[in-house]
């Protein structure tokens, strides 16, 4: 499909020149979390490694030193020495140290399963050290709408409920200024924010909004972009509400991250 879906806030990305939706890669990452693994001392290290081993890449015995890197729709993670890892940490107490990946090894997104899903912490792209409104709070990225002139396609996270009586959790979903979906009455569009994954998958939506509306028209039949949008997404039996704050159709705030990244001079 001949497209270009362009930025209005947040890092481009790379996509498939067969799929615009498709994000492939990103040329600049923040480096929110490091750490190490050694052999008989981290829980479910054997596991952990084993994604290494299937590739050839399982070179250290003593262990591997890690950086998870993190863009607002695309993660990788770095292994490389203990040693490494550990000057980096010690240099990198004002946010600004060099980091060399040509060390180890990188591999795209951030790894889950046994032994993963107890190391690696919940990461939002929004912090309140960095001057977020609060973790998991605020714009992560949006899109220009490509056939509403001003229109743009926000993707954003925020503190909400599931339903009346449930307990606040963290979400991230998508909103359309140009027919305004209400994508809180969707469980489809509407997801459990638990680090980049969830970030990736809602900007790839959004994507997919912007392809429909290209492809099909605003208001077409067949379009994911309607004018009644919002009617009709009312009633879906699984729904979120937005808790303490406005949603970003009433307020686009815009903030700006701080922090080391890779692939920026």
């Amino acid at each position: 499909m001949s497209i270009t879906i362009t930025n209005t806030y947040g890092t481009p990305h790379n996509v498939s020149p067969t799929n615009p939706a498709h994000v492939t890669s990103c040329d600049a990452y923040r480096l929110p979390l490091t750490g190490t693994i050694t052999p008989g001392v981290t829980p479910g290290y054997d596991d952990m490694v084993q994604m290494l081993k299937d590739n050839g890449h399982d070179t250290r015995p003593e262990g591997y030193g890690l950086v998870f890197l993190q863009s607002e729709e695309f993660s990788a993670t770095y292994f490389g020495s203990i040693a490494q890892i550990e000057q980096y940490q010690r240099e990198n107490t004002n946010g600004k140290a060099a980091f060399d990946a040509s060390q180890g090894v990188v591999y795209a997104k951030w790894p889950q399963g046994k032994g993963w899903d107890d190391f690696i912490p919940r990461t939002f792209w929004n912090v309140a050290a960095r001057g977020g409104i609060a973790d998991g709070v605020g714009l992560i990225t949006a899109f220009a709408h490509t056939e509403t002139p001003g229109a743009e396609v926000i993707v954003y996270e925020f503190e909400g409920k599931w339903s009346p009586s449930s307990e606040p959790n963290q979400l991230v979903t998508y909103h359309c200024t140009a027919c305004h979906l209400d994508t809180f009455h969707d469980s489809g569009h509407l997801h459990e924010n638990t680090g980049p994954t969830s970030r990736r998958w809602a900007a790839r939506q959004a994507r997919q909004h912007i392809l429909s509306a290209h492809r099909d028209g605003v208001g077409g039949t067949n379009s994911a972009c309607r004018r009644d949008a919002a009617r009709r997404e009312r009633g879906r039996p699984r729904h979120a509400r937005h808790h303490g704050q406005h949603p970003p159709r009433h307020r686009r705030r815009v903030l700006r991250h701080q922090g080391p990244v890779l692939g920026h001079p």
